[in-house]
Order: structure tokens, then sequence, then C-alpha cells
């Protein structure tokens, strides 16, 4: 070629742009449905904040990253993500696999929160926009993404795709994100402070906490042969790591929580700065999401979820089962939540009202049990449910436990 023009590449005149989902869709999403993406409806507005059971369906998306990063992306807003690849070429299977997936998300979301999380991650999806990337798409990001972005596990991916690695932009975008992570943190800390309060002098005649970390504990403890491994999914403040860490012959404690300033007042709590190397080296704390497969929850002969499942977003717990049942595959799963049979038993506790403020559910004796045992089935564990606290005839027990051993 003469001068400066570049060699010619078969993929300038053959590739994939006419056929998948891209920036192009983003663009038409917000020439279609611009004010249900803003959050606005004049003659509904009451339904702008009610969630539906959504599905969406994207016919070809273009992820050069594959599956895995797709999941990474919508999973932990809440979808469950049907993925379907397929062979660059039925013909010639030595090709390998193509990168354009058939994606199908379904979960309980606001119309507006769909929309965003579409607008957003298309692009991130396929790496890639058709228009210049200007100044302002740093503010595109953050308005599109200002109800998730902040608490997303993989914020940083997304902002780099997003901004097609422009280091300034994507430093400013991290920048004006970290102010609002911390007055969540701020604003988190004195909303756990008070629903401990309440939830601490609904059950305090019954002191369910130590009860339930006691149950736990045995539940560990009794295990066949004996665990060595222990990672606590849903540390909190450490209180079952503190009776872990006196039983010498478990040789790792991993403590695991979403919550940055949940785990360092765990490590304050457990005084973990006075720790030996060996000390350091038994007991850990991670940051980590139930609902985003991690391999650092691989390997451990119990896993305790204790009073944290009446936590998760109830579409969100498809993808809970999965990190812990199917991916981390412990010998031993241990489950508590409370018993919402038992909450009449409690006249200081209003009708209809849960234990605590930020239960997404509470499950009765049935729900419980049916839940266990479809978990059961499913991944190969045989389950033993029982009660923790005082029984009220009729009622139950205020607090359930399932223990579930690999089959």
């Amino acid at each position: 070629m003469r001068g400066k023009q570049k060699a010619f590449t078969l993929e300038q005149y053959v590739n994939d742009r006419s056929y998948v989902v891209s920036s192009f869709m983003s663009v038409a999403l917000i020439e279609a449905y611009r004010s249900a993406i803003n959050g606005s409806c004049k003659h509904r507005p009451e339904l702008v904040e009610r969630k539906f059971s959504l599905t969406a369906r994207l016919c070809a998306v273009s992820c050069r990253a594959g599956e895995e990063v797709i999941r990474h992306l919508f999973e932990p807003l809440g979808y469950t993500c049907e993925v379907k690849g397929a062979p660059l070429s039925e013909r010639f299977p030595e090709w390998g696999q193509s990168s354009v997936f058939s994606l199908t998300l379904s979960g309980e979301q606001t119309i507006q929160d769909l929309l965003s999380h579409l607008y957003v991650l298309i692009p991130v999806l396929d790496n890639a926009k058709h228009y210049y990337i200007a100044d302002d798409e740093v503010d595109k990001l953050l308005q599109k993404g200002e109800r998730w972005l902040m608490q997303h596990p993989e914020k940083t991916l997304i902002t780099n795709r997003y901004l097609a690695y422009r280091k300034r932009m994507v430093q400013s975008a991290l920048d004006r994100l970290a102010p609002l992570l911390e007055e969540s943190a701020e604003t988190q800390e004195e909303t756990d402070a008070q629903n401990e309060a309440q939830e601490a002098t609904a059950e305090a005649p019954l002191r369910l906490n130590e009860a339930s970390l006691q149950a736990a504990l045995e539940a560990v403890l009794s295990l066949e042969p004996k665990a060595a491994r222990v990672i606590d999914l849903g540390c909190g403040e450490g209180n079952l790591l503190r009776m872990l860490i006196k039983q010498r012959a478990i040789t790792e404690i991993v403590g695991v929580d979403v919550a940055v300033h949940t785990l360092n007042r765990a490590a304050d709590r457990l005084r973990m700065e006075s720790y030996s190397e060996a000390e350091r080296q038994r007991v850990k704390l991670i940051q980590g999401s139930l609902v985003y497969h991690d391999t650092r929850f691989n390997g451990f002969d119990v896993a305790t979820l204790l009073e944290v499942i009446e936590h998760i977003d109830a579409p969100c717990l498809v993808a809970m089962e999965k990190v812990v049942f199917a991916n981390a595959k412990p010998r031993r799963v241990i489950v508590t939540t409370p018993n919402a049979d038992y909450n009449t038993f409690w006249e200081s506790l209003p009708a209809g009202q849960f234990r605590h403020r930020d239960h997404r559910f509470e499950w009765t004796r049935e729900e419980f049990e049916g839940w266990a045992n479809r978990v059961g089935g499913l991944f190969g564990y045989s389950v033993q449910i029982q009660g923790v606290g005082a029984e009220q005839e009729g009622l139950g027990f205020p607090t359930q436990m399932a223990v579930f051993d690999r089959t």
C-alpha cells in the first residue's frame, strides 16, 4: 500500500457489527424508552419503583472474554443468566467456539433498573462503541449506573470497558464514585446498629444469637472426618469466627462478608492486628459476594451461612445456591434463618413485620424445609433440619437450621 494507508484486513469488510447487540442498542434504548430509563412515568408514577418479574433476551451478544464475564456482570445484579454459545462453524469444529452468545436474563427488577443495566453493560460486554468517547461519557455512566454501579463487585471492570480504557476518564469516574461508597458505608453502619438493636430487643429473652452460634459450632465439630478448613459466608463482625478460633483442630478459618466496614469491625473485635504470622495464615477475612462465583470459596470442609439467606433478594438465591453448593461444594453446609411461624409469639413485633429491617423475606417451617430439600436434591446433599431456641407449641422454634452433607 502507498503512503500511510493501513494494510488491508478482511475484518474491515466482513465482521459481526451488523448482527450482534452493541452500543447501537444502547442508543436505541434511550430513543425508545427515554422516560422509563430516566425513572419517569407521567400517568402511573407509582409503577416506577415497583419490581416486576422481567425477562430480556439478547439473541447475539459479542463477548470475547467469554461466558464467565457475562455472568460476573449480570448475576450480582440479581439476574438468572441463561447463556448459550455456539461453534464458529459446525462443519469445521476445529475452528473453536464463537465469541457470540445468546443471553436470557430473568429477575425481579424495576423497569428502570433493567433498562439501565442493559444500557451500560451491553457495550461493556462488547468492549467497543460505535462512536467517539467524549468526556460526557463519564456523566452518562454515572447517571445510568447511579442506582447500582457503586455496589457492583466489577465496577472497575465496567468503568474501564465502558470508557474504552481512557485512563483520565476512568479515574475521574472512580473518584466520583468513591464519596458515594463512603457515604453508603457510613449510612450502612448506622443502619446496622439500629437493626441489630431492634433484633436484639425482640429476641433478648431467648438469647437466640448465642444459641444459634452454639448450634452451628456443634454442627461444625460433629462432622466426620473432622473439619480442618471452615469458611463463614456472611461472617458479620466475627462472632462465629471467635468460637472457631478456639478449636485448635481447625487449621484454616476464613470469614467472608460483602461489606468492607463490617470486615474492619470484625478485624478489630478479633484483635487481628496483634496476630502472629502463624495466626494470620490460619485466620483470614476476605471481601466477597455470595451471588458471585469465587474460587476462594473452594476446598473447605464446612461452610456456614448464619442468618444470611434472608438478607439476599429472593431472585438472587439461585445464584447463591450455585456459588455455595455447585461451585464451592464443601462437605457440609450449615444454614440458619428465622422461623416466620414463630414471629406471632413476640408481642413487641408488629404483625406482618420482619425481625430485621434488612430482611428480604422470612420463611415458615414449611417454606424452609421445601427450599432445603430442593437444594439438597439438586446438588447432591442430604439434609437434616432442626430448631434452635425455646420451642412453642404450634409455632416451632424461633430459629431453624439446616445441615447439608454432600453425598
